[in-house]
């Protein structure tokens, strides 16, 4: 899959991008603003495109989860590396190639991605490359810088994006995190264009609290605080975890304006973890709004055998205006399974509701199915997409393949519920 996205797991421009909507939609009536549904309908090719690149992060999940675990590995074995070539193939979306290597000594960690994707003449030609150094400064200090390139008129390598990372613990359990995003400008020399704190402390026994500050330009050039979030969580009886977070804009007069609060409660009974997420946002009148509810359990039968199930309740359905009731929009059911041989079957199915009858409930729309299969020379995985097509049939639409030369590199889960950290 296209797994080259840079900075995963932390909040982005694009994030405080989606949250400042927020205002500017309050402002506008129902009546105003055409239903998303509304400009799909007008062109099947655009809604199936719409479908393809839903399924695309659909299984991002477990594209993001193959790097998580790969990490865990890399830091049980210090002088470990490995090689990756993923491939994959659409009727619908450009073939891309990407190649992945991964190599630790000492101290250091380096990480390069070269993604490659068909050229006019059939041949695969380098579009982009990603060069990621990580290197453990002392017991407590870990630094890493990103090197974003992409290919000019020409084809030649230029640089596009750095973003350097600071991460250090504090006693008492602390830490704090400095991430910075430089952009060269139109002579090639980086200028700053994000910076995030993050400061984690605890504040009892059983108390963690996170404060976020993301600075970015302002109108004289400098970086100014531009968004904030405060997250609290807390653990309870039974491996019980309660968190809130509470995100803020600044809206240009020196002030703050809440943006979304997310509630979410997670808690462990026997073999099977729950988790409940509440997001609200402010109405037209500044009110706060709950607008989705994401109930995921999480369950494992036996060794190898687990079973993930999600489920997203929302007030926005397609195909229908708001009533003021949460109504299901997404079930993600995902199932993990081994054979004796050692081989990861990994099942997903995506049910969403037909825009053209809502009324109707959810149906299957996307199946996704991971096979992993280790070897004595490494490990080879395929990752087929399917999505339903007018006539109600299941279409193949993308068949992704990778091949390793270390069957860590290619393992695959299911992503767990969040857990207590």
């Amino acid at each position: 899959m296209l797994a080259w996205t840079v900075g995963l797991g932390r909040e982005t421009i694009t994030e405080m991008m989606r949250i400042a909507s927020i205002f500017e939609r309050n402002r506008l009536s129902r009546s105003e603003r055409p239903h998303p549904c509304d400009v799909c309908s007008s062109a099947r090719a655009a809604r199936f495109a719409q479908l393809l690149l839903l399924a695309i992060g659909a299984c991002l999940c477990s594209c993001l989860l193959l790097r998580a675990q790969t990490s865990d590995f890399q830091a049980g074995d210090a002088n470990q590396s490995w090689r990756v070539t993923r491939d994959s193939q659409s009727d619908h979306l450009n073939p891309t190639r990407t190649r992945e290597s991964h190599t630790h000594s000492g101290n250091r960690t380096v990480d390069n991605q070269s993604v490659e994707r068909r050229g006019a003449n059939g041949d695969f030609e380098a579009y982009q490359d990603i060069e990621k150094t990580t290197v453990q400064v002392n017991a407590t200090t870990v630094r890493t810088t990103t090197r974003t390139y992409g290919r000019d008129a020409d084809g030649a390598k230029t640089l596009v994006q750095v973003t350097e990372e600071e991460a250090r613990t504090l006693p008492g359990g602390g830490s704090n995190l400095v991430l910075t995003t430089s952009n060269p400008d139109a002579d090639g020399n980086l200028q700053l264009v994000q910076r995030q704190v993050e400061e984690t402390k605890k504040i009892g026994k059983d108390v963690e609290e996170t404060k976020t500050t993301v600075m970015l330009p302002s109108i004289n050039g400098d970086l100014a605080p531009a968004m904030k979030t405060e997250e609290r969580r807390e653990r309870s009886a039974n491996d019980t975890v309660v968190s809130q977070k509470t995100t803020s804009l600044a809206d240009g007069t020196g002030n703050w304006q809440v943006g979304e609060i997310r509630q979410a409660t997670s808690r462990q009974e026997g073999k099977e973890r729950t988790t409940e997420e509440r997001i609200s946002r402010p109405d037209g009148e500044g009110k706060l709004l709950e607008i989705s509810r994401t109930v995921s359990k999480a369950s494992e039968s036996a060794p190898g055998e687990k079973r993930d199930t999600v489920e997203t309740y929302s007030v926005d359905v397609p195909g229908s205006t708001r009533d003021g009731s949460l109504h299901l929009v997404e079930r993600t059911t995902t199932a993990q399974s081994t054979s004796s041989t050692g081989q990861q079957t990994t099942a997903r199915q995506v049910e969403r509701p037909d825009p053209g009858d809502p009324g109707a409930g959810v149906r299957v729309s996307i199946r996704t199915t991971d096979a992993v299969r280790p070897g004595s020379s490494g490990a080879q995985a395929t990752q087929t997409i399917q999505l339903l097509d007018s006539n109600g049939d299941f279409e193949v639409v993308s068949v992704d393949t990778a091949k390793s030369d270390n069957t860590h590199a290619v393992q695959v889960q299911i992503a767990p519920s969040e857990k207590p950290k």
